[in-house]
């Protein structure tokens, strides 16, 4: 019996997952964890939000809300995703909690008081007129190799090259549109040089014959190129502060902040446990395997690594098994394209079909390269595995024994001859073999193997004519043939949590440890009575899969579109200039076209100052009747115009969308007219 630390790399809390997230990472985490446990290994799987960093300020400010409104909003939204799709994490956390801020600053203050960090002063962009230095991504310029005028200081996505600030022709800051100056300011870096020889050791030597090429071939290049010192802290107001007297307006790099998380998780779940989290951690007899994409080797198996290392009294990763990504329908899966399939969006379209979702995604996992999600082989592989063969085969073997055998598991004779009885305990052995090498496509296709077995041997038997003919041969086959859904029960757990309950439940069994399996226990008794088991699996029909090819073939048909230029931030104006505005609420009473015109409406409005009439071009996105009775937003104290020979006395307040359309903004509830909005 072993102990393990298991990880998972934590989202980032700026939008919802989806496939791509599922397969590379969180799928295979738990089947590894859920096969960890019934070999009865001591396990704890840690997970949670990443909820600091630049991709989460950028959505806020796009959104016009708070940092905390957003990471509040996907926290949730992943954690129940996670949930309803079986990831079985002993702690799915966040790192806004005070106690990963409290483990964060003290690993950072060990350090700091080692002398483990470098001090350096550094020319940066700051934007004069936001008043803040800018991170990479806040700063958009014409691509040097591309000529994309909208590349970002760290990377181009037109042409996929990685980008410093300073290599942007004429740059700008995304916050005001002005062009940023260099400041000096001064951070703390980790001098990764010093830890060279380290990880050298450690993984090009140590690690050569028991870690993925990929990973493997990343780190190496990185070491041939030499290690460079990193900033481990930044100037942002959005993060965990760095606990130092000289460093207010800094925080601690994201990438600093969120794996010590794996550790401040497993802190939160042993103090509920009443565990030691130290022998999660401290022990050299505990295993830490991190799950994670590629895009995240350099941070798990450099940076991170040398964090630990610099600290001293950390365990090392014992494997970090990172597979490649998964496309979607041959293009590259892209949150800001929208070109993904949102997995709770697949909850809902396919409801009590996580395990499908779960096999396909396996069944495609991109372990060694880049692989492919289509819906048609989504379908294929439901229809044709789950519902043809898997499922097929419990629900026949079910039905004969309860039709011949009332549901009793019959009493055979001589089995010594039956090959298939030795395919269990090898089976068993076989998934034992692939996970322990995190080899996750091979371990799903034993187990789909040996439905295969199951259902040619049965048909090969058929029992339904030998009942009239040979009795005996009937009771050997169906006695056969419970052992292998009975194995195929058990087997299926780690992959199909949900299916496998389900079928445990209809055998009216429990759960054996993987080690009698792999002895070839034998699970069920002559005279054991079984339930009937439910079909497991329903096909897909095509309208649902072309339903959701239309999805995406109306992403991809926006995607096309011109993209919206956001318009530069206007000058700055006094707080005392804003108040003159006198912003309120008000409710539209009546609305009519103005004649001989396209685009006019005439309103008359309740501003619970008075009744007042405005005129407003907005025709073209609604009709009068949808808007009678709307709460708008009025601003009150515009100069009276005459439109049309109409006076219009104010301004409704809309935005437009990039496909030109007007939208009101309005209070989130009604609230009185006249309210002000400040």
């Amino acid at each position: 019996m072993s102990r393990y630390t298991v990880t998972s790399a934590l989202p980032y809390a700026n939008g919802p997952l989806h496939i791509g997230h599922l397969a590379g990472v969180y799928i295979p985490a738990d089947v590894y964890v859920r096969f960890l446990r019934r070999k009865q290994h001591e396990v704890v799987f840690i997970g949670g939000s990443d909820e600091h960093g630049i991709p989460i300020t950028m959505r806020a400010k796009k959104e016009g809300v708070t940092p905390q409104d957003i990471v509040n909003r996907y926290h949730e939204l992943m954690k129940k995703t996670f949930l309803e799709l079986g990831i079985s994490f002993d702690n799915y956390s966040r790192t806004t909690s005070q106690k990963h801020k409290e483990t964060t600053q003290e690993f950072f203050l060990k350090l700091f008081h080692n002398h483990k960090f470098t001090e350096e002063e550094s020319e940066q962009y700051y934007d004069e007129k936001a008043g803040e230095f800018l991170a990479d991504r806040y700063i958009v310029g014409t691509c040097p190799k591309c000529g994309n005028s909208n590349a970002y200081g760290d990377q181009c996505e037109k042409c996929g090259s990685t980008l410093s600030p300073r290599e942007l022709i004429d740059p700008h800051s995304m916050l005001s549109g002005e062009k940023p100056i260099l400041k000096k300011t001064k951070h703390w870096y980790l001098p990764l040089e010093k830890y060279q020889d380290f990880i050298s050791d450690w993984i090009l030597k140590g690690h050569k014959d028991d870690w993925k090429a990929n990973v493997y071939g990343q780190v190496k290049s990185w070491l041939d190129d030499g290690l460079k010192p990193r900033a481990m802290t930044r100037d942002l107001d959005w993060g965990i502060p760095v606990p130092l007297k000289d460093a207010q307006g800094k925080v601690l790099y994201v990438w600093f902040d969120a794996p010590i998380g794996y550790i401040s998780f497993t802190k939160e779940w042993a103090e509920k446990e009443g565990k030691d989290w130290k022998l999660y951690w401290k022990d050299a007899n505990t295993k830490l395997v991190h799950f994670i994409a590629k895009d995240n080797i350099v941070f798990h198996c450099i940076i991170f690594p040398a964090m630990l290392k610099a600290h001293g009294d950390f365990i090392l990763p014992y494997n970090v098994p990172a597979n490649e990504f998964l496309n979607l329908e041959n293009d590259k899966i892209s949150t800001s394209r929208n070109w993904a399939v949102w997995a709770h969006e697949y909850l809902e379209d396919f409801p009590g079909k996580q395990d499908t979702l779960r096999y396909v995604l396996l069944s495609n996992a991109p372990e060694t390269k880049d692989n492919n999600f289509t819906w048609k082989d989504f379908q294929t592989k439901n229809n044709s595995e789950l519902v043809g063969v898997f499922g097929n085969f419990i629900n026949r073997v079910s039905v004969l024994i309860h039709k011949y055998y009332n549901g009793e598991v019959p009493n055979p004779e001589d089995l010594s001859e039956i090959p298939e009885l030795q395919e269990l305990s090898k089976t068993a052995q076989n998934i034992s073999k692939y996970l322990e090498k995190y080899e996750f496509r091979n371990g799903l296709n034993s187990l789909i193997a040996l439905a295969r077995i199951g259902n040619q041997y049965l048909q090969e038997q058929e029992p339904w004519k030998t009942i009239k003919t040979d009795p005996k041969k009937t009771a050997n086959t169906l006695f056969v043939s419970v052992q292998i859904v009975a194995y195929l029960a058990q087997l299926s757990e780690p992959f199909m949590p949900f299916t496998s309950k389900r079928i445990i439940e209809g055998l009216n069994i429990s759960y054996y440890s993987w080690n009698d399996l792999e002895n070839g226990c034998e699970i069920l008794k002559a005279g054991h009575k079984i339930k009937n088991i439910p079909l497991l699996f329903d096909k897909i029909e095509d309208d649902q899969i072309n339903y959701q090819i239309q999805k995406l073939e109306e992403k991809k048909n926006k995607n096309v579109m011109p993209q919206y230029e956001t318009e530069p931030q206007k000058d700055v104006i006094s707080f005392e200039e804003f108040e003159k505005l006198d912003l309120r609420v008000g409710t539209i009473l009546e609305a009519k076209r103005v004649k001989k015109t396209d685009k006019l409406l005439e309103f008359k409005i309740d501003t619970g100052v008075d009744i007042r009439t405005i005129v407003s071009g907005i025709a073209e996105s609604f009709s009068p009747d949808e808007l009678i009775g709307k709460q708008v937003t009025v601003l009150l104290n515009l100069a009276p115009r005459k439109i049309r020979g109409i006076e219009s006395r104010g301004m409704l307040l809309l935005t437009k969308n990039t496909n030109g359309k007007f939208s009101f903004l309005v209070p989130e509830e009604i609230v009185d007219n006249g309210c002000r909005i400040k």
